[in-house]
């Protein structure tokens, strides 16, 4: 994500002379967006193992939200919808992060379905990355 904004602020101050930061905070916000969407139709088997049992249709539950990653991922570069679709991108990166916390605690590999991940530490990393997620979306679509 950083790496494509450092790009997109270079692109934008070469192209049109101004760094343009949050139409590149924008652009690299989409390009995570749609990186993490991506997961959801690689990685279905995984991200299923995500969701707790109690919880129906999880493979159709991982791909629509994919579905709905890739429509962020274009909604904020229509200044109609940008600030509707920031608050959902917020509530959406907080909704899931229960997900998160779930396949730390049962120490899920959602790359390769098994459970065998990072366990409990990787929330270490998860966490503060979520609320960069969201912090990075407000200031790029909301606060700017």
């Amino acid at each position: 994500m950083l790496i494509v904004f450092v790009l997109a602020v270079a692109i934008n101050k070469f192209a049109f002379g101004d760094y343009h930061l949050a139409l590149s905070g924008r652009i690299s916000l989409s390009a995570m967006l749609v990186f993490s969407a991506i997961g959801h139709f690689v990685f279905t088997k995984g991200m299923s193992l995500m969701l707790p049992n109690f919880v129906p249709f999880k493979s159709a539950l991982v791909y629509v939200t994919g579905f709905i990653e890739i429509l962020f991922a274009i909604a904020i570069f229509f200044p109609n919808y940008r600030m509707l679709t920031a608050w959902l991108i917020i509530a959406f990166l907080i909704v899931v992060l229960p997900t998160n916390i779930y396949a730390a605690i049962k120490q899920l590999d959602y790359q390769k379905a098994t459970f065998n991940g990072n366990g409990i530490k990787y929330l270490w990393f998860r966490i503060p990355l979520q609320i960069f997620f969201i912090v990075w979306t407000y200031f790029s679509t909301i606060y700017y």
